[in-house]
Protein backbone atom coordinates (compact mmCIF):
# COMPACT_ATOMS: atom_id res chain seq x y z
CA UNK A 1 0.00 0.00 0.00
CA UNK A 2 1.53 3.75 -1.08
CA UNK A 3 1.13 6.14 1.64
CA UNK A 4 0.11 9.85 0.87
CA UNK A 5 2.99 11.30 -0.42
CA UNK A 6 4.40 7.65 -1.85
CA UNK A 7 5.17 6.92 -4.95
CA UNK A 8 6.12 3.53 -6.77
CA UNK A 9 7.57 2.56 -9.91
CA UNK A 10 5.35 -0.52 -11.50
CA UNK A 11 4.76 -2.17 -15.00
CA UNK A 12 1.10 -0.94 -16.05
CA UNK A 13 -1.86 -1.72 -18.71
CA UNK A 14 -4.59 -0.03 -19.16
CA UNK A 15 -6.25 -2.35 -22.18
CA UNK A 16 -6.04 -6.30 -22.40
CA UNK A 17 -3.14 -8.15 -23.91
CA UNK A 18 -1.18 -4.49 -24.04
CA UNK A 19 2.39 -4.94 -23.21
CA UNK A 20 3.35 -3.64 -19.99
CA UNK A 21 4.54 -0.32 -20.08
CA UNK A 22 7.12 1.60 -17.54
CA UNK A 23 5.41 4.25 -15.31
CA UNK A 24 5.53 5.72 -11.90
CA UNK A 25 2.55 5.70 -9.42
CA UNK A 26 1.84 8.66 -7.10
CA UNK A 27 -0.41 8.57 -4.10
CA UNK A 28 -2.45 11.83 -3.22
CA UNK A 29 -4.91 13.07 -0.74
CA UNK A 30 -7.40 12.64 -3.49
CA UNK A 31 -6.38 9.64 -5.66
CA UNK A 32 -3.67 7.82 -6.94
CA UNK A 33 -1.65 8.66 -10.13
CA UNK A 34 -0.45 7.15 -12.67
CA UNK A 35 2.40 8.96 -14.62
CA UNK A 36 3.68 6.71 -17.75
CA UNK A 37 6.65 6.73 -18.97
CA UNK A 38 6.13 6.95 -22.38
CA UNK A 39 3.02 9.06 -23.62
CA UNK A 40 -0.28 6.85 -23.73
CA UNK A 41 -3.14 7.24 -26.61
CA UNK A 42 -6.61 7.37 -26.25
CA UNK A 43 -6.85 7.04 -22.30
CA UNK A 44 -10.87 7.26 -21.04
CA UNK A 45 -12.88 7.48 -17.43
CA UNK A 46 -14.22 3.69 -17.35
CA UNK A 47 -11.25 2.01 -18.24
CA UNK A 48 -9.75 -0.26 -15.60
CA UNK A 49 -5.79 0.02 -14.91
CA UNK A 50 -3.70 -2.13 -13.66
CA UNK A 51 -0.17 -2.53 -11.49
CA UNK A 52 2.40 -5.16 -12.03
CA UNK A 53 5.52 -5.88 -10.22
CA UNK A 54 7.51 -8.32 -12.60
CA UNK A 55 4.75 -10.80 -13.92
CA UNK A 56 2.67 -10.64 -10.57
CA UNK A 57 -0.86 -8.46 -10.09
CA UNK A 58 -0.11 -5.69 -7.89
CA UNK A 59 -3.42 -3.87 -8.24
CA UNK A 60 -5.82 -2.53 -10.21
CA UNK A 61 -8.60 0.29 -10.33
CA UNK A 62 -11.23 2.71 -12.71
CA UNK A 63 -9.62 5.31 -14.41
CA UNK A 64 -11.72 8.37 -13.66
CA UNK A 65 -10.91 11.97 -14.76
Amino acid sequence: TLEIGEEKDFLVRIRYRQPLQEATLIRKENGLYILFKEKQKGITPGQFAAWYLGEELFGSGVIKN
